[in-house]
């Protein structure tokens, strides 16, 4: 049980911004790896864009079995003084930090094709599969035991999105600005300063992880769940969810879109528009107009019309963006800019609220089935968020190795331009996706999500 001081300390700025420090913390490696960890190794290591994908996607699908271990863990810990999701920050914050440092070791590089191969799938595992999935997971988990009111909740799913969106910030802008150096006139990633960079960024991880545990406080009591696992029933509940299968694909498919963007860009901006700069400038503006129009309006939109609703609309003008972008092919990189920029601010809207859809699922389920499964479910849409950055690695590495994108071949015309595709296309496809996920799959409209409260608080107060 909750401790007292926890229980009776009420919810406000403080919790939010531990919250928001819980993801910080998460993205200073999350982000890292999605954004850099292929341009690392193909760039700096020498290994096929094809091969890094393939590992990425093997690395995910091990996660089938971690992240739903993880959920059961922690549907089954007893709550401490600290609370039941709160001590799993501190006691692995240090893992992740270091495997995620791990990850990008340049001065491997002379080694042998097979060892760096070795070296990336078993240090990747250690860090997505293993340390971020014991972290990750309780502390998303953790939103239900802040506060059992909805609107607080909704906050708390904000400024998680502030947190990751100033994670963002801080790796999308200064990244490419201190790991780019010129070789010949050419834009290329420095093996050396990636590693510092991913030094730094560990430090920052597990200092956000600890300031998280300090900040927030749990107030909600969320008893163990002592009934035996049974896989076929857990997996009977979420193949017949209907709102946990529309998040899942619709989590999965934003993932594709998302990280696809994000990991082009360091492909697109050095080598198709030779510019670092404009790579920092699209993070900069994007986490920007994230802060100032996604962070302040998504709950209030949400909360006029609806969160589904709201998701649905800014997915597909996402996706008319990508489209007219192929169809421009700017040669201008700040029109290029202009249009990462606008389809960022609609993908903003549905991660600013996504979190706060994941505890409806969870209330939808507790209305349905009467047992409160935070974790199991939590861990269920994590896998499915890893899946879509599997999915989106793969995707990435192939067509890169499709279009003959080498190390040596990084700059040919036909290459660049290849890239360019890419970067419109695989996003294009991948908003169309969540949006028709939302629109055919996920139930929970506004009007459902305000039933399922009313009858847990009249089931809660009896």
């Amino acid at each position: 049980m909750a401790n007292e001081m926890q229980k009776t300390t009420p919810f406000g700025m403080r919790d939010k911004v531990g919250y928001m420090f819980g993801d910080f913390a998460n993205d200073f490696t999350f982000i890292l790896s999605s954004s850099f960890l292929m341009k690392f190794y193909t760039d700096v290591m020498g290994v096929s864009a094809g091969v890094v994908g393939m590992i990425m996607m093997i690395a995910r699908f091990v996660d089938a079995f971690t992240d739903v271990t993880m959920g059961q863990i922690v549907d089954r810990s007893k709550p401490t003084r600290d609370g039941k999701f709160r001590p799993w920050l501190k006691r692995m914050c240090g893992p992740v930090a270091i495997a995620s440092f791990l990850i990008f070791q340049s001065g491997l590089a002379g080694m042998s094709y097979g060892f760096k191969v070795a070296w990336l799938f078993v240090t990747y595992i250690l860090w997505g599969s293993i340390f971020y999935t014991s972290v990750n997971i309780p502390y998303g988990s953790m939103a239900s035991a802040i506060s059992a009111d909805p609107k607080d909740r909704a906050e708390l799913s904000t400024w998680r999105t502030i947190g990751s969106t100033l994670a963002s910030l801080v790796i999308g802008v200064g990244t490419p600005m201190v790991a780019y150096v010129t070789v010949n006139g050419q834009t290329v990633l420095s093996g050396s300063r990636m590693t510092i960079i991913a030094g730094v960024f560990s430090v920052c991880a597990i200092l956000c992880y600890l300031l998280c545990f300090n900040l927030v406080r749990e107030r909600v009591d969320v008893p163990a769940n002592d009934s035996k696992m049974d896989i076929g029933k857990m997996l009977k509940s979420v193949f017949t969810n209907r709102a946990l299968l529309g998040i899942i694909a619709a989590a999965l498919f934003l993932l594709l879109a998302m990280l696809t963007m994000q990991g082009m860009a360091g492909y697109v901006f050095p080598n198709f528009y030779g510019s670092a700069a404009a790579q920092s400038t699209a993070s900069l503006l994007s986490s920007v107009l994230i802060l100032l129009v996604c962070a302040p309006f998504a709950s209030k939109l949400a909360n006029r019309f609806g969160k589904k609703e709201l998701a649905t609309v800014s997915c597909i003008v996402a996706t008319v963006l990508e489209v007219i972008c192929f169809v421009l092919k700017p040669t201008n990189v700040w029109v290029y800019v202009g249009f990462f920029c606008a389809a960022f601010i609609c993908l903003g809207f549905f991660n600013t609220i996504i979190w706060a859809m994941i505890t409806d699922v969870i209330d939808d389920s507790e209305v349905r089935n009467g047992i409160r499964e935070d974790g199991t479910i939590y861990a269920v849409y994590s896998f499915a968020r890893k899946l879509g950055q599997a999915f989106s690695s793969g995707l990435t590495g192939g067509l890169l190795t499709m279009i003959g994108y080498s190390a040596a071949t990084a700059f040919d015309p036909e290459v660049t331009m290849g890239i360019f595709n890419i970067s419109c296309i695989a996003p294009a496809i991948g908003f169309m996706a969540v949006a028709l996920s939302l629109f055919f799959i996920y139930p929970l409209t506004k009007q459902k999500v305000e039933e399922n409260v009313a009858a847990l608080a009249q089931r809660h107060n009896k």
